[in-house]
């Protein structure tokens, strides 16, 4: 089987088991791993790029309303309209104007002031679909974040890259590509994860 054959295999796999969750077992995840990320993030950071759950990817509503109850500026995804298989991050609010992209999934509507460069976040929560103990990150195979994020490693104003995930998304060791952005943890409702390299 091909790198590309096992990743496939690996997508399906982890997609089946979080969606396998029920209702009380995400309400249950979201909280924990809201718990989990106020240990691991400081209180003092300023903006914070998240997501809209969507097949089961874990609720990050309970962390966006503690941001907004703590004066952390929050952003959101959107797929970029000229740039293929790339990411905008938009200014979100409970006022910002919401629209579906054409994968279904909610987003803010585009609009030129509400976009935040990658590196104005001191932290970027994205969803993933399997993870290892180094924490590797498997996609949904689009390439969106990666390419997105692909050199933010090396810039000098560097937000932290923290894939979030169910325990049951979790394997020994993913068949990793060189285009793959590493991150600086992986944050479940019962583990933190930081590979051996992680910036501090």
């Amino acid at each position: 089987m091909s790198t590309m054959e096992s990743r496939n295999t690996l997508r399906r796999y982890f997609r089946n088991a979080r969606n396998a969750l029920s209702a009380q077992q995400q309400k249950n995840a979201a909280a924990a791993i809201l718990d989990q990320i106020k240990l691991f993030i400081p209180a003092s950071i300023k903006r914070a790029a998240l997501y809209l759950a969507n097949d089961g990817e874990p609720d990050l509503t309970p962390l966006i309303m503690y941001c907004w109850q703590y004066n952390i500026a929050t952003s959101l995804p959107v797929l970029h309209p000229f740039t293929k298989k790339h990411l905008l991050m938009l200014n979100y609010t409970d006022q910002t104007v919401m629209r579906k992209n054409r994968f279904g999934i909610a987003e803010p509507a585009l609009e030129c002031q509400a976009i935040r460069l990658t590196v104005h976040h001191d932290v970027i929560f994205m969803p993933l679909v399997g993870f290892d103990k180094e924490a590797n990150r498997l996609g949904m195979g689009g390439g969106f974040y990666d390419r997105t994020l692909a050199n933010v490693c090396h810039s000098p104003l560097r937000p932290k890259l923290i894939g979030i995930a169910h325990d049951c998304q979790q394997t020994d060791s993913l068949p990793i590509q060189p285009w793959d952005v590493p991150l600086d943890a992986i944050i479940t409702p019962t583990q933190i994860i930081q590979p051996n390299n992680s910036l501090e």
